[in-house]
């Protein structure tokens, strides 16, 4: 019987995800919409139905404040005061006097056109519009909780914590006995202790602006309570640039070709490529740090000098690795294409000896050697967009097209575990598309054997490619993670470059038929885990050990083919 609740709670997670999906994809067809609309509340009683774990007591009368945190760090500072949001294309606003608005967590730009409306730029393909709207619907719920708890029914008047509180929001500063009455009555107001909401008001401060959280809970009702009593309904609107543009890959292949004028330039086009997805310091530290920081740490095998180059008191030690691998080989392509991912090419026909980190075989011709062709993580479906751009032949004068030889694909991501914990690994043998039966499996020249011995768990079996990783709940994880699909992790672009890798290597035959691909993940969160979410924060100095263990076994595979 237990089977049964369980089966039948996942089945209606999946319908409100589906629900979500194709609601989303209609009103972007359509142009727009009211949050408080027929389609807004759509996506909003699918939200609520759905209550994924990230967003914890969503579904609860009282304020969801871990979830808040988690959503303002990746939408833009402000957008809490904005009655219309737009979604744009990139329409040249950064050539206006518009100055980019960048939320902490996500590498997007927006702009604040004026008090009312906030534009956003969409560079990144459909997920990134998903993300949004998911966390604007996240967002427009827990503002209408606000209202319903501070209106009296049938009337337009508030409740007297409500004036308390917009009263302290419009003094120019306010005394410690103040902000400490302010957050007693925002308190009342969420639902919370006053000791939750006065550790939240710590997070939120800065010195521009000490009071922001109770600023963020003012705006958040301040807007619904307007609507509710005025009928001045907010909007959420996708430009008409934005709708047209979609899909065609316009930024994935002004970024492929920058990266193949480069290679070119350099006269690296005809050697043999090897691609590695990772972050933007991993790769260079792997190489260059033990030989160039001995100095520093006698240890060399020891991960205090990668927990060192990670942390942000050390601008120096990472200046001087920087400056060693650009003498060796390194040459840096910041991103202008719109894709927001930066790229690093690593010659290693100009890595010294002494200063590399790792050995080629010593008679290799240079016109052999590989080059390292480093990007950082892609976004959902953005990962097809790039890789599937540059795995297509350089097209010169002429109509002359050069074929690249990209040996190997390596993916080292973060993804969320369903069994283990933060920093544990995950080595895929397939991916499965969230929401659809399409699998794509593929001979990983990884395997759980790779990293035995160093601590940490290792779980190899599929991994599902989920469509939002703010969409998933404890019900539809369980059941892939009981079901035979035998699911060991969550992550966002698995599939999608996949399908980028299949496609050019077996279909197009761009590339080489037998090219190499490399999957390793590392755990960033465990979902079925209270407290364990992306909402309880980040790894901190738990991510290095995993991130450099990966690495270097790529590495070690890629010097040693």
């Amino acid at each position: 019987m237990g089977n049964n609740i369980t089966t039948t709670r996942a089945q209606e997670s999946t319908n409100a995800i589906e629900r979500l999906y194709i609601t989303m994809r209609h009103l972007f067809n359509r142009g727009f919409y009211k949050p408080t609309g027929v389609s807004g509340e759509s996506l909003k009683n699918a939200l609520l139905q759905l209550r994924p774990e990230i967003y914890g007591s969503i579904a609860e009368e009282k304020a969801e404040l871990s979830g808040l945190i988690y959503v303002l760090e990746r939408l833009p500072k402000g957008i809490e005061q904005c009655r219309f949001i737009n979604l744009t294309s990139d329409e040249g606003y950064g050539k206006s006097h518009f100055d980019p608005i960048v939320p902490p967590k996500r590498r997007r730009n927006c702009y604040r056109i004026d008090d009312e409306q906030m534009n956003i730029e969409i560079t990144r393909g459909r997920s990134d519009i998903y993300d949004i709207l998911t966390h604007l619907t996240f967002l427009f719920i827990e503002s209408e909780k606000i209202c319903k708890r501070v209106l009296i029914e049938d009337t337009d008047r508030t409740i007297r914590d409500w004036k308390k509180l917009e009263d302290a929001v419009k003094k120019e500063e306010l005394t410690l006995a103040e902000r400490e009455v302010a957050v007693i009555h925002t308190a009342n107001i969420l639902g919370r202790s006053f000791i939750e909401i006065m550790a939240v008001h710590e997070q939120f401060s800065t010195d521009e602006q000490p009071e922001r959280f109770l600023e963020i809970v003012y705006w958040l009702g301040k807007l619904a309570i307007e609507e509710e009593i005025t009928g001045e309904k907010r909007a959420i609107t996708f430009s008409a640039l934005l709708r047209e543009r979609l899909g065609h890959h316009i930024h994935g292949e002004r970024w492929a070709d920058t990266i193949k004028e480069t290679l070119k330039k350099n006269g690296l086009l005809e050697r043999p490529i090897h691609i590695i997805s990772a972050n933007m310091h991993s790769v260079m530290n792997s190489l260059f740090a033990k030989n160039s920081l001995k100095k520093e740490f006698k240890d060399k095998e020891s991960l205090e000098i990668y927990e060192a180059l990670s942390s942000s008191l050390n601008g120096e030690l990472r200046a001087k690795v920087t400056k060693v691998a650009v003498k060796n080989g390194m040459i840096a392509i910041d991103d202008l294409s719109g894709t927001n991912i930066d790229v690093q090419l690593f010659d290693t026909a100009k890595m010294g000896s002494d200063v590399c980190c790792y050995d080629l075989p010593k008679d290799m011709a240079d016109n052999q050697k590989p080059v390292l062709f480093v990007m950082d993580y892609a976004f959902g479906e953005q990962a097809y967009e790039t890789i599937d751009e540059f795995l297509k032949p350089y097209k010169v004068k002429g109509d002359k097209s050069i074929f690249l030889d990209v040996a190997s694909i390596s993916i080292m991501g973060k993804a969320g575990i369903l069994e283990g914990g933060k920093g544990d690994l995950m080595i895929p043998s397939a991916h499965i598309f969230e929401g659809t039966a399409d699998n794509y499996p593929f001979k990983n020249e990884l395997c759980a054997e790779d990293f035995k011995g160093h601590g940490l768990k290792v779980f190899e079996g599929t991994m599902i490619t989920v469509l939002g990783t703010s969409l998933q709940n404890k019900d539809v994880l369980k059941f892939f993670h009981q079901s035979t699909w035998n699911v060991v992790g969550l992550e966002m672009e698995g599939v999608h470059y996949q399908k980028a890798v299949q496609s050019a290597s077996k279909i197009r035959k761009s590339v080489r038929d037998d090219i190499k691909v490399r999957y390793a993940y590392y755990a960033s969160d465990n979902p079925l885990e209270t407290g364990s979410t992306l909402a309880s924060g980040g790894l901190g100095t738990t991510g290095v050990k995993p991130t450099y263990l990966i690495t270097e076994k790529i590495l070690q595979q890629i010097f040693n083919s």
